[in-house]
């Protein structure tokens, strides 16, 4: 139940349920407090006493009527509240010496200035909870705002917050943001929809530092810098952690630099990325860059369904050893990293595709699947020896002109080429389709390569210690101080025996922990992670041979929390991860969900509303159209649901549905992303950062808001235009 938001927030929603709702947030116009809007007045003081007015009265909307506020000074955000720009609205920087100065940082040699300052910015703010800035209008630089080292008195971005919580970013449009049109760091719980970003004549776009809780969806960000970029620095006085980041359906441009892009700055670790459905359109240096600089480790980072045209570098992974960290770092390393279904195509003139790992920090365990890259070739015969490397610099011209046209790797342990994955050029090259030296387990499965006119060979192997091409064709190999290693691929499974135990609080639970295997993974270290609060897991034993089993136990305590868990059984062998789940209910398993009494007050459409069992893809969506859903979030799958029609999506009626739950259970409401979440939604209903995805000819994509209920009626509101929301119980 609501796994992804864990068992606290889970039993949160169903809690909340039963208060008093609260009433909705004040609104403050920025015209009661003086401003003026007509682009000419320093509207700055007004701005701020709104602010000061919403903060004061507990929280609310601090709104901008159409009209251009100037804004020649800094604008102070607070806690819990919200800026609204209707359509049509500026918030509008301006030239001269305004702005706040910048504040003294003992850590400023570690990073780049504009990244080690934060008050010179048009709106700054520190240790902030609970805000926003949302609507349909623009705040924008006037290009006023500094791209290099500002003197004082100037801003050089626009927005500016450290150490917030609880941030959301939707609908507006940020444009001449100067070195950056929002930069954020040491931040947690993050949500931006429909977000734009026009930088492309000033720097960067957004920069997401030492943050963690990102969700990013129907983003459109141009930068002449870089237009997206995941960093971590010292600027804090401190290494901090970064994760749990999605980012999906956004397009990205970069002019100079980076499009999609990690680093330089590296000194926290970084791990748990989802990109998906990204398009890149342009990028003089990395399409799609992984570099570690500073020490950290990046793991489990995962780029699926993108396009790329127009970039210099296509996919570039680096690990350096600049070390430009207070806390003095060593050399870190890059793993556990996976592109499914990249396109690359049209790239101008530039770097190969490259894994440069380092000789103190190898770049471990990647899988590319489906991955195909054009590159511009062109260049004649020239020496395959390895290239030049500044193990300081992460910028791709760091690595001299790679000797093959195609991969270059170096310093990688167990990469993998499947399903079609490959490369070729538009202009004839003389170089190798792949090098790959002083590395280990390197595999090329359907591998597609063009050979170029007097090429040496396609694949050279150097210094590998286990090297496999197979099924692509019948390529040129030549291999110096090399093995070979195809044979059998080597897997396991995990089964979990049995799949579900219910015991009382104070007792333990048992599960068998099956394994099976192909050929030889070797020794399977077994974990486990969503363990239920107040119980403690063993395995006997901890590391089993394939084949072998082993008793996983989970003894509770008599006042462990009643309730169910699936908790994820880990399995690792080498490279190969494995997983399954046991459930475990604590106390009395819970009455099976029933759903009821559905009634619709949209009387010309209502009899194509039904209640449904076991969501999944594949199914209609709507009782009136032949749309199904093509995504369905695991945490969600097999859930009782409401089948609405989307003929209903312009009903006004409130309440629009009311249907009968007999045990308490959380509603999760998916609305089109177009909308977002609807008025008559209250604060209780939080966004679970789950989407659906239907196959209409334009595939729409829909955001899952979840509140908990107690048993009996559910009251849902109207839809408001776009397509019609669904309705999931679990």
């Amino acid at each position: 139940m609501f796994r992804r938001l864990g068992v606290a927030v889970s039993a949160a929603l169903l809690g909340m349920a039963v208060l008093a709702e609260p009433a909705q947030a004040a609104e403050f116009n920025v015209k009661d407090y003086g401003a003026v809007g007509n682009g000419s007045a320093n509207d700055t003081a007004a701005i701020d006493r709104a602010i000061t007015a919403a903060n004061g009265a507990g929280g609310g909307t601090v709104r901008f009527p159409s009209g251009t506020y100037r804004s020649p000074n800094s604008i102070h955000m607070k806690s819990n509240v919200t800026l609204q720009l209707d359509a049509g609205a500026t918030i509008m920087g301006a030239s001269g010496s305004g702005y706040d100065k910048p504040e003294p940082n003992q850590w400023d040699d570690y990073q780049d200035y504009g990244h080690s300052h934060f008050h010179n910015a048009m709106i700054w703010g520190d240790r902030l909870t609970n805000i926003g800035f949302v609507g349909a209008g623009t705040i924008d630089g006037g290009g006023a705002l500094i791209t290099g080292n500002p003197s004082s008195g100037q801003a050089d971005k626009i927005i500016s917050l450290t150490r917030c919580e609880n941030l959301t970013v939707s609908g507006i449009k940020l444009r001449r943001g100067g070195h950056f049109a929002m930069l954020i760091n040491g931040c947690r719980n993050v949500v931006s929809d429909r977000l734009t970003i026009d930088t492309a004549s000033d720097r960067d776009g957004w920069n997401v530092i030492s943050t963690t809780n990102v969700t990013i969806t129907n983003g459109n960000f141009a930068g002449n810098d870089d237009a997206l970029a995941f960093k971590s620095d010292y600027a804090l006085g401190q290494k901090l952690s970064n994760g749990n980041v999605k980012v999906y359906d956004t397009k990205l441009s970069a002019g100079c630099c980076n499009a999609l892009m990690f680093g330089s700055e590296t000194c926290g670790d970084f791990t748990g990325y989802d990109f998906q459905r990204i398009s890149i359109n342009g990028s003089n240096k990395s399409g799609l860059g992984l570099v570690s600089m500073d020490g950290s480790v990046i793991s489990d980072v995962h780029y699926k369904d993108i396009t790329v045209t127009g970039v210099k570098s296509p996919i570039m992974l680096k690990v350096g050893a600049r070390k430009r960290c207070g806390n003095s770092p060593g050399v870190g390393t890059i793993k556990n990293i996976t592109y499914d279904n990249i396109t690359i195509n049209g790239a101008s003139g530039g770097f190969s595709p490259t894994i440069m790992g380092d000789v103190d920090g190898h770049v471990t365990d990647v899988t590319f699947n489906n991955v195909k890259i054009n590159v511009p070739g062109g260049s004649g015969t020239m020496s395959t020896n390895p290239p030049s490397n500044d193990r300081t610099n992460y910028n791709p011209n760091s690595i001299g002109t790679r000797p093959a046209y195609g991969w270059y790797i170096r310093y990688a342990d167990r990469i993998k080429f499947l399903n079609g994955s490959g490369v070729s050029f538009t202009n004839n090259d003389g170089r190798p389709a792949v090098i790959t030296d002083n590395s280990s387990d390197i595999t090329f499965d359907t591998f597609g390569f063009e050979r170029g006119t007097n090429s040496p060979t396609d694949f050279l192997f150097r210094n590998v210690n286990g090297f496999c091409v197979r099924a692509s064709g019948s390529p040129r190999i030549q291999n110096t101080s090399s093995t070979e290693k195809c044979g059998v691929s080597n897997d396991f499974s995990l089964t979990v025996d049995p799949a579900a135990r219910t015991i009382q609080p104070g007792e333990t639970a048992s599960y068998a922990i099956r394994t099976a295997a192909t050929g030889s993974p070797g020794p399977i270290a077994l974990d486990a992670s969503n363990v239920p609060p107040g119980t403690v897991v063993q395995f006997n034993p901890a590391t089993v041979n394939p084949g072998d089993t082993s008793v996983m136990t989970v003894a509770t305590l008599p006042d462990t929390p009643e309730g169910t868990s699936d908790i994820t059984v880990t399995g690792t062998a080498g490279s190969i991860t494995k997983s399954a789940t046991a459930k475990l209910t604590i106390g009395d398993a819970p009455d099976e969900l029933v759903l009821s009494a559905l009634s619709v007050a949209d009387t010309g459409n209502a009899g194509d509303w039904s209640l449904q069992t076991n969501l999944r893809t594949g199914v209609a969506q709507y009782g009136d159209r032949d749309f199904t859903f093509s995504a369905v979030p695991a945490e969600v799958a097999g859930a009782k649901w409401v089948r609405t029609a989307n003929d209903s999506k312009s009903a006004t009626q409130n309440p629009l549905a009311r249907f009968t739950i007999n045990r308490d259970a959380v509603v999760y409401v998916a609305v089109d992303t177009r909308l977002g979440k609807r008025p008559w939604m209250d604060a209780l209903w939080l966004d679970s950062g789950l989407q659906l995805v239907n196959t209409e000819g334009s595939p729409k994509t829909f955001r899952l808001y979840a509140k908990g209920f107690p048993a009996g009626e559910v009251q849902l509101g109207p839809n408001g235009g776009a397509s019609n929301y669904s309705v999931i119980v679990k």
